[in-house]
């Protein structure tokens, strides 16, 4: 399944009410497992972005779906990058017209 890094912010709503993040998290897994999609990793982070999770997704409108869903809370802000493993990468590489 294609791989998904997801950077967030906590938009006002969130960090009011810090202390329903672990909730909010529970039902984002819920919603991508009802999408066929897989959190993978789910990081908090200090610096630019305060969570970062791997995701596993079916595709990409499934991924879209998940985003657009997890958006709608008001709960945070993202930002969503499609990732490629290092064999696929070299894969991509070596197929570059010359």
């Amino acid at each position: 399944m294609p791989t998904y890094v997801t950077l967030y912010n906590f938009r006002t709503r969130g960090i009011e009410n810090v202390e329903e993040l672990p909730d909010h998290l529970d039902g984002a897994v819920e919603l991508v497992d009802s999408l066929g999609g897989e959190i993978r990793e789910t990081y908090l982070t200090m610096g630019e972005y305060d969570l970062v999770t791997v995701s596993e997704f079916p595709n990409d409108e499934a991924a879209a779906r998940a985003m657009l869903r997890i958006g709608q809370s008001g709960v945070v802000s993202s930002e969503t990058l499609k990732a490629w493993p290092e064999e696929s990468f070299a894969e991509i590489v070596a197929d570059l017209p010359e």
